[in-house]
C-alpha cells in the first residue's frame, strides 16, 4: 500500500479495499479510497476527550476550584513519596567528651598578622551586631575549635566572645580596616606537658559539683610545672606576689614532666591555629616562656605604625588641561615629600596630641601627652609598576622632578611612626595634616600650631586620613632598664625549630599561604596597571587634547589616603575652620549626662586604673 500526506488531506492509493479491521479501538467501517482527513481527525479527538471531563461548560469559579483540588492532590502525593536516603561514605563523627582537668596549661604570647580590609577592627564588642567580623572573634573561634582554651561552651558553636579564665591581653586595638603585621596577644592555653600524678584524691580537696565549673578555664593547674623568663622589670615580683612552690627534682613522679621539651614536645600552636583561621589572618610566632610579669597590654613600651601612600597620590592630568582652583603651586596629584618630612620631624618628642585625636568622653581621659620616638617619610624600595605614563612631560611636576630626581613613578612611600602609645585615631589625624602639607595647601609649621594647646585648646574640624593604608607594624617589649628599647621577648618563629622547616616553606606552610594571598592581589594590581597603560596610549597624544567651555573653576582636590581625592570647593585653611569643644567641656558634658559627680566615679569609666608610675590606662588607646 502506497500513501502520502499532502496539506490537510490523507490519500490512500492502490491496492483498493472495502473495509479495515478494528485498530486502536476504532470501529470497523467501510472507507472509500479517498475521504476527508478532517473528519478522521475529529473522530480521533472526540475519542480522546471521552476519557476526561469536558471543561468547556464549566464556570470560572468551578475551574478555579478544580485547579486548587488538583494542586492539593499533587502536593500530597509529592510529600508522601519519601526519597531514598543518600548513602554517605564518611563515618559518622562522634564528639568525645573533653575533660579540661586532665590537661596542663601554660602562659604564652602569640605574634600575629592580618589584613584588616575585610574586618570590623580587632576588638570584639559583645552585643553589637556588625556587618563584618572582628579579628578577635576569628581568634576566639579557632582557639575554641582547637580546644586550646576551655570556656564552658560548645566548641562547635562558641557563641559570644568571653576570655574569662584565660588571662587574655592584647597589645593594640586596631580600628575597622586597619591591618597589623606585628600584633601581640598573651593568654593561657592547653599544654602537652604531662600533669604529675596527684598525691591525694581529688575528692578530698574539691567540693562536690564544683570541680567541673572550676576546670573550664586555663588557670595554672595545682600540680602543673611552668617555665618563665625573668621579669621585664627586675624590681617587680612575679604575678600573684609569690615565687611559686618549691619543686623536688628528685621526685620520680615528676620525671616525665621534667623531661618535657617546652618547644619540640609542645603543641605547635601557630600551625594548629593557622589551619583554622581565615587566610588573611596568620600566626607568625609564639613565645614559649614570657616574663613572669608579662602582659601584652601593659608590658609594651613601643608601638610602630606605617601608613602607605603613592607618589603621585592620585592620577594627574596634562598641564594644559588643568582647570582647578588650586590654592597650591604644586601640580594636582603630586606631593612635596621634603615638606612632609619636615613636618613629620616636628612630631618627635613628648607632646600633647589632643588636637590630633578623637576624644572619647566615656574614658574620661585628661592626659593627652604621648612620646614619639621616631617620625619620618620613607621610600618603599623594590616596587615596580607599569604605569610609567605619569613620567611624561605633560603629567610630571617639573619642579619636584628636578628637585628630587624622580624620573621613575609612581613610587611608594610610608609615614613611619614609633611611639610609646597612641590616642584614638591619632595616627590618622597626624597623616591627614602631612598630606595637606605635601599638597602645598598648608605649611609644615601647622604641626607646631596644633601642638600648642594653650593657643589652640580646641581641635579644628579637619578630616582624618582613611583607614586601609594603616598598619600596626610591630609591638616592642623591652626591659625597663634598656635605654635602646630592644625587644626582650624570645620569639619562636614558624620554621625555627630544627626539623620543622616545612612549617614555613613546605606545602601548606606559612609562606605558601601568604604567597596565595599576595598573588591574588598582585595579579589584580598588574591587570589594573596594564589597563591604565593601554588607555593612556590610545587615541591622540595628551598634548593634542583640549577641554570644552565651562570647565573652569572646579573644586579643590584633597588627598586623604583614599583611592580617589575628595572635592572640597575652595580650600579653607585648617586654622580658620571651626573648633571642637575643649576636652574639659566634652568630659564634663558626658559626666553630667551619666550622673557622675566626683573624680572617683569618673575614673570608674576608664578601662583600668594602674597605680604604677609610667603605666597609664591611656597608653592602651591605640589606633
Amino acid at each position: 500500500m502506497n500513501h502520502f500526506i499532502s496539506g490537510r488531506r490523507f490519500f490512500l492509493l492502490q491496492p483498493r479495499f472495502s473495509h479495515v479491521s478494528r485498530t486502536r479501538g476504532w470501529p470497523t467501517k467501510e472507507i472509500e479510497s479517498t475521504f476527508d482527513a478532517r473528519i478522521f481527525a475529529e473522530r480521533i479527538t472526540s475519542n480522546k476527550m471521552e476519557k476526561g471531563p469536558d471543561y468547556n461548560g464549566w464556570s470560572h469559579e468551578d475551574l478555579i476550584k478544580r485547579v486548587t483540588q488538583l494542586e492539593r492532590e499533587l502536593k500530597e502525593k509529592t510529600q508522601s513519596a519519601n526519597p531514598a536516603p543518600k548513602k554517605s561514605w564518611k563515618k559518622p563523627r562522634h564528639d568525645r567528651d573533653f575533660d579540661p582537668s586532665k590537661y596542663n596549661t601554660r602562659h604564652i604570647a602569640l605574634k600575629l598578622a592580618y589584613l584588616g580590609k575585610r574586618y570590623n577592627g580587632f576588638e570584639h564588642h559583645g552585643g553589637h551586631v556588625k556587618p563584618l567580623p572582628t579579628i578577635e572573634l576569628e581568634l576566639w573561634k579557632a582557639l575554641n575549635k582547637a580546644r586550646l582554651i576551655f570556656p564552658n561552651v560548645d566548641p562547635r558553636a562558641p557563641g559570644e566572645v568571653n576570655w574569662d579564665g584565660c588571662d587574655y591581653a592584647k597589645c593594640g586595638r586596631t580600628d575597622k580596616g586597619v591591618s597589623a603585621f606585628g600584633q601581640v596577644i598573651s593568654l593561657r592555653v592547653r599544654s602537652n606537658r604531662p600533669l604529675p600524678k596527684p598525691k591525694t584524691s581529688t575528692q578530698d580537696n574539691v567540693v562536690a559539683g564544683k570541680e567541673d565549673v572550676d576546670m573550664h578555664n586555663t588557670h595554672p593547674r595545682p600540680e602543673g610545672i611552668e617555665i618563665s623568663s625573668p621579669p621585664l622589670s627586675p624590681s617587680e615580683h612575679p604575678v600573684g606576689g609569690t615565687e611559686g612552690a618549691k619543686i623536688d627534682l628528685s621526685d620520680p613522679e615528676l620525671q616525665e614532666t621534667l623531661d618535657f621539651d617546652p618547644i619540640r614536645d609542645e603543641i605547635p600552636y601557630p600551625q594548629v591555629l593557622n589551619r583554622l583561621l581565615p587566610p588573611d589572618i596568620r600566626i607568625l610566632a609564639w613565645c614559649p616562656s614570657p616574663p613572669t610579669d608579662f602582659s601584652a597590654r601593659f608590658s609594651c613600651r613601643e608601638r610602630r605604625y606605617r601608613y602607605f601612600f603613592t607618589q603621585p597620590a592620585f592620577c594627574p592630568v596634562p598641564n594644559h588641561l588643568e582647570t582647578g582652583v588650586s590654592a597650591s603651586d604644586i601640580k594636582d596629584g603630586w606631593l612635596n615629600i621634603d615638606a612632609m618630612r619636615q613636618a613629620a620631624k616636628l612630631y618627635e618628642g613628648l607632646h600633647d596630641f589632643r588636637n590630633f585625636c578623637k576624644v572619647d568622653p566615656g574614658k574620661q581621659i585628661t592626659n593627652f601627652e604621648r612620646r614619639i620616638f621616631y617620625a619620618d617619610i620613607e621610600e618603599v624600595e623594590d616596587y615596580t609598576s607599569s604605569m610609567g605614563f605619569v613620567n611624561g612631560s605633560s603629567f610630571a611636576d617639573k619642579e619636584l622632578d628636578l628637585k628630587h630626581g624622580e624620573s621613575k613613578a609612581p613610587k611608594i612611600y610610608s609615614f613611619t611612626l614609633h611611639g610609646s602609645a597612641f590616642l584614638w585615631h591619632q595616627v590618622r589625624h597626624m597623616v591627614a595634616i602631612l598630606f595637606l602639607v605635601g599638597q602645598g595647601l598648608e605649611k609644615p609649621s601647622l604641626v607646631t600650631e596644633l601642638l600648642d594647646i594653650e593657643k589652640n585648646p580646641g581641635r579644628p574640624t579637619y578630616e582624618m586620613a582613611t583607614d586601609t593604608p594603616l598598619v600596626l607594624w610591630d609591638c616592642i617589649f623591652p626591659r625597663d632598664d634598656d635605654p635602646e628599647r630592644k625587644d626582650a621577648i624570645d620569639w619562636c618563629y614558624i620554621g625555627d625549630v630544627p626539623g620543622f622547616a616545612e612549617g614555613k616553606f613546605g606545602q601548606a606552610g606559612l609562606m605558601d599561604d601568604l604567597w596565595q594571598v599576595w598573588r591574588e592581589r598582585k595579579i589584580d594590581s598588574i591587570m589594573a596597571g596594564e589597563l591604565m597603560g593601554i588607555v593612556s596610549r590610545q587615541g591622540k597624544a595628551p598634548e593634542e587634547l583640549s577641554n570644552g567651555k565651562g570647565t573652569k573653576g572646579r573644586s579643590q582636590k584633597i588627598f586623604d589616603g583614599s583611592d580617589s581625592p575628595k572635592l572640597q570647593g575652595r580650600y579653607q585653611n585648617v586654622m580658620s575652620k571651626s573648633r571642637t569643644d575643649t576636652v574639659e567641656v566634652v568630659n564634663e558634658r558626658y559626666a553630667v549626662r551619666k550622673g557622675l559627680v566626683d573624680k572617683d566615679q569618673k575614673s570608674g569609666f576608664k578601662r583600668m586604673k594602674i597605680e604604677e608610675p609610667g603605666k597609664t590606662d591611656e597608653e592602651t588607646m591605640v589606633e
